[in-house]
């Protein structure tokens, strides 16, 4: 057996990690990633039930959903990308799922409003610590070449973290007999088993230093260690497509986060008497199907055609949502919940296909040494345009147009609002690919 020393990595510090082991940390981050967003999803899927149990109003509600939790996980992510940048990420990721899971499961024992907001916080500060660290994890075990379909593969933590969430409300829920709070102990609990696997059995990577492809880049083009991570920064925000990707995705997951904490609120209006715990499954079957597929595919088909030609990682995320949008919009127009349903299904399939490309490119177009930290910026634009908008400005929105529409109306209303963002998220996609050329050509004068 090959020894192995603090890094994990096999004793001569030069070989690379076995496809095995490789795949077993991926494995277990997008573990960590689906618990990331089973504890940001549940109170979206639980809306109705808090709303009725807590008396509070889809204002009240938006806040909790958008910029309650996105605020501080934002502003968090900072501070904490810089000590991944310089300190064990693994710990970072085990730490943080663990505040993240103990504030979800102390969800359940709010009683007010206020107690609901200030955990809701806390699940925002724990889970600042979890995606720029795993980011840079996976972009030092695999190659830039196959960075968007580890990266995607990573990312389907989202849409099978959503269908456990979804599936978690459905079992102990009961039909809507049994308490919320119920749902969010089962939830939050496990997520710190999860942090003690993650800890006892992933070590932390070799940071790695890719070669100059020749003498002439190695005596022209400043590696990561030799720049200082203010000039790395300030090399990287110069990049237009890092921008246009960030902003892309922004706009996208406006769209994507409104729906997700706002779709269980208008089925339960717009069809009374459904029932709920089939509703809860098929979302739960859709987002670990049609979802999950479109994320993979998304990371997989952008590789394949990148080699091609680099405008794919902007291209393809384009035209999915050219296909995808107009979907969405008749889902709110008919009037057969089986088929508005498929429709949003159909939505989730091709707006998935984004994050495995612009993840990818947070990651190709950073300096080595600012990695974590571009991501964490990459989810400051983000989050603080998608988390902390899209299911904020929905629910103000939809209570501004409850008195004169009647709340299924207003909530339906609010929703058609989300194509002025899709719509921005296609023409940033489109003005992106005009630049990703040149931008990776530079990135690779540096050295990735």
């Amino acid at each position: 057996m090959a020894l192995t020393h603090a890094h994990g990595l096999p004793a001569n510090e030069n070989a690379a990690p076995s496809r095995r082991y490789r795949n077993y940390v991926l494995f277990v981050l997008t573990l960590v990633y689906a618990f990331n967003f089973i504890d940001r999803q549940i109170i979206g899927i639980l809306s109705p039930f808090i709303k009725a149990d807590l008396g509070l109003d889809d204002a009240q509600l938006g806040w909790l959903k958008g910029i309650y939790f996105a605020l501080l996980y934002t502003v968090m992510g900072i501070p904490i990308a810089w000590l991944a940048d310089r300190y064990s990420r693994v710990n970072i990721i085990a730490i943080s799922l663990t505040l993240w899971s103990g504030f979800t499961a102390a969800s359940g024992l709010a009683a007010n409003y206020v107690q609901l907001a200030v955990a809701r916080i806390g699940v925002g500060i724990g889970e600042a610590g979890g995606s720029p660290p795993s980011h840079s994890i996976i972009s030092d075990l695999f190659p830039k070449e196959k960075r968007a379909g580890a990266l995607a593969i990573y990312s389907l933590g989202i849409p099978f973290g959503v269908m456990l969430a979804f599936f978690a409300s459905a079992f102990f829920l009961q039909g809507g007999t049994a308490d919320w709070r119920t749902v969010m102990y089962s939830v939050g609990i496990p997520g710190v088993l999860l942090a003690l696997l993650l800890k006892f059995t992933v070590k932390e990577p070799v940071r790695t230093q890719s070669q100059p492809q020749s003498e002439s880049q190695a005596s022209h083009a400043p590696t990561a260690q030799k720049a200082s991570v203010t000039a790395s920064l300030k090399t990287l925000l110069k990049v237009p497509t890092w921008w246009g990707m960030a902003l892309g995705i922004s706009f996208g997951s406006f769209g994507n986060y409104a729906i997700s904490t706002w779709v269980i609120d208008y089925y339960v209006r717009a069809f009374a008497g459904l029932d709920i715990t089939q509703l809860l499954i098929v979302f739960g079957i859709i987002n670990g199907t049609a979802y999950a597929a479109g994320v993979w595919l998304g990371g997989y088909v952008a590789d394949k055609w990148g080699k091609k030609n680099k405008k794919a990682y902007a291209l393809l995320p384009a035209i999915a949502l050219i296909i995808g949008v107009p979907a969405f919009y008749f889902s709110l127009q008919v009037q057969d919940l089986w088929l508005s349903v498929g429709l949003m299904g159909f939505l989730l399939f091709t707006s998935g296909s984004y994050l495995g490309p612009s993840f990818a490119m947070a990651q190709t177009l950073a300096p080595l040494n600012v990695r974590a930290m571009s991501t964490a910026l990459f989810f400051f634009v983000l989050n603080i345009i998608a988390l902390g908008g899209g299911p904020t400005l929905t629910g103000v929105i939809s209570q501004a147009l409850v008195p004169s529409l009647g709340e299924t109306e207003a909530l339906r209303t609010a929703l058609l609002y989300l194509l002025i963002p899709y719509g921005l998220s296609i023409m940033v996609f489109l003005w992106t690919s005009t630049k990703i050329v040149k931008d990776w050509e530079m990135a690779e004068r540096r050295g990735l």
